[in-house]
């Protein structure tokens, strides 16, 4: 009787295609690996970070994992919103929250994305200046752990849109933390940044 010996071809490579897979896979952290890894390019943190315990309740949503939706989807602008789902899910994120999100900004077709970011952002935090210092801190172009700035218009823009949300901040208090912040921002080069407006001097953010 004749024996036929198989050798196994392993390619040179896989040793570090699964090194790299299983750090990503660390620092990610999905809830559904086999989920997670069923794309083409499955969606990694940067980091490996802890859940936010001041979240006002616990929707799995962190800010690597909202910075990881705005590299995919942010450069879009405008995003179908079965777009939004499809990376949602691939994240094994819950779908409570995202139909919470679409109810509130009344979401449907193609969204702007940058209203949908601001609403993710406002779950990662108890007021409107935490979601504001997240918004900073993952749309701006500094390193991490420099200023956060942002262009002024665009904190204008997803101030303005979370404070309608909101529906207890009046127009004159918008524009009272616009006015504040616009010295701030002649000497910034069109720019703000977090210690602007969390600055004890400015006007709230939050109704009063």
């Amino acid at each position: 009787m004749s024996h036929i010996a198989w050798q196994i071809n392993i390619p040179p490579q896989l040793r570090d295609i699964l090194k790299q897979f299983t750090k990503a896979a660390i620092r990610t952290q999905p809830k559904d690996v086999l989920a997670w890894s069923a794309g083409e390019t499955p969606p990694v943190k940067e980091r490996l970070e802890m859940p936010v315990a001041t979240q006002k309740t616990d929707t799995g949503l962190t800010p690597g994992l909202l910075r990881v939706l705005n590299r995919q989807l942010g450069p879009k602008k405008q995003v179908p919103l079965s777009l939004i789902e499809e990376k949602w899910n691939d994240l094994a994120l819950p779908k409570e929250q995202f139909d919470d999100m679409v109810r509130i900004g009344s979401f449907g077709g193609d969204v702007e994305w940058n209203k949908f970011f601001a609403l993710c952002a406002s779950t990662l935090g108890e007021t409107i200046s935490d979601a504001m210092k997240t918004v900073c801190e993952i749309l701006t172009a500094d390193p991490d752990g420099g200023p956060a700035r942002i262009p002024f218009q665009l904190f204008k823009d997803i101030y303005q849109y979370l404070a309608q949300i909101d529906g207890e901040i009046s127009q004159q208090q918008i524009n009272e933390v616009f006015s504040y912040l616009k010295y701030d921002v002649d000497k910034q080069d069109g720019y703000v940044q977090p210690r602007n407006f969390l600055s004890p001097e400015c006007p709230k953010l939050s109704a009063a």
